[in-house]
């Protein structure tokens, strides 16, 4: 089971990328639990100084922009 976490504040960016990472997965057939992380020093443990991140299963993927579905998907492979 992958772990698709998203880390930022919840702000439009934050909710999008989230979107897109469920519909990734979705799309992929996989397994996997997505986790939202608000709290900003859980998100300074990562080394993210910009939001929103994309990490997968703990290993920060992308900093501070909303991938699209398919570069979200290029990363679960």
């Amino acid at each position: 089971m992958k772990k698709i976490q998203i880390l930022g504040t919840g702000c439009a960016k934050c909710k999008k990328l989230a979107e897109n990472a469920e519909a990734a997965a979705k799309q992929l057939g996989l397994e996997h639990d997505l986790v939202k992380i608000t709290d900003i020093n859980e998100i300074m443990k990562y080394g993210v100084m910009m939001t929103p991140a994309l990490a997968i299963d703990g290993d920060v993927k992308s900093v501070g922009k909303a991938l699209s579905v398919d570069e979200i998907k290029a990363f679960l492979k």
